[in-house]
């Protein structure tokens, strides 16, 4: 993770655009990351479709899921997946909520997805489900209380997914470019298992292969190439809807502190 404030910004910026454009999110959905200077603290966008988030779009939660300051946007409903997740795992520097499509019909099914290739063994060898109804009756299916998120964290334990029954999938990791690769990746293995599946014999990897393969995947180099191909297909920020007129402070202060480096240069 990136030392200077700024350039987590702007990671979770793209972070959120490349996710959109892969098919892991669409309108909804949401990613963040941990302070990288105040474990107490994450950075999450305003609410607002993954695809459209810049910058100025980040704002800065304690661990209650509350903005550090009032503010002048929407937020995200569903905040609290993130904060309680990171009050139970000191270990996770990164967090994405979403309703794949490929994910979608193994949650309503109640269907595991299990390793089936090399790079989905970054999801590592089983992903629990959670469902919500269980402990909470009837809702709206959408995680707002810190009690729902507190329940989901527990389902999630000390694995790296947790499927959402009738609803989506929660994924951490360790670095946010890392959590990306595992997002996608989680997709890519979803999709491929259901194709195998209906051609009538498909098995998972060996837990020896999912230890070994996943791994691999996490290997910087690995990271730091997928990164760079998937940063390469997100199309210019240009062709995105225009910022709001009033900026998150987060955000401000890190456009001024880019401002005043070029102006030393």
């Amino acid at each position: 993770m990136p030392d200077k404030l700024n350039d987590v910004v702007e990671e979770l910026a793209l972070a959120n655009r490349i996710l959109a454009h892969e098919g892991v999110l669409d309108a909804f959905g949401h990613v963040s990351v941990r302070h990288p200077r105040d474990p107490g603290r994450y950075l999450l966008p305003r609410s607002r479709s993954p695809a459209l988030i810049e910058p100025d779009d980040i704002l800065e939660f304690t661990l209650d899921s509350e903005p550090v300051r009032p503010p002048k946007v929407h937020l995200y409903a569903e905040r609290v997946i993130h904060g309680c997740i990171y009050q139970a795992r000191s270990d996770v520097m990164a967090v994405c909520h979403h309703h794949a499509p490929a994910i979608m019909p193994f949650v309503i099914a109640g269907k595991p997805v299990m390793p089936v290739f090399h790079l989905g063994a970054a999801i590592g060898e089983e992903a629990p489900f959670w469902d919500q109804h269980d402990e909470f009756g009837d809702t709206n299916l959408l995680v707002v209380k810190p009690e729902e998120g507190q329940s989901l964290a527990r389902a999630l334990g000390r694995h790296s997914v947790v499927l959402m029954n009738r609803h989506g999938a929660t994924v951490v990791g360790n670095g946010l470019k890392g959590l990306v690769s595992r997002s996608i990746f989680m997709c890519q293995n979803a999709e491929y298992q259901l194709r195998a599946v209906t051609l009538g014999a498909w098995a998972p990897l060996h837990r020896g292969e999912i230890k070994l393969a996943g791994a691999l995947s996490a290997l910087p180099t690995v990271v730091t190439r997928t990164w760079e191909y998937w940063s390469a297909r997100v199309p210019s920020s240009g062709a995105h809807a225009s910022r709001p007129r009033s900026a998150p402070k987060v955000a401000r202060s890190a456009s001024r502190a880019r401002g005043k480096a070029k102006r030393r240069r």
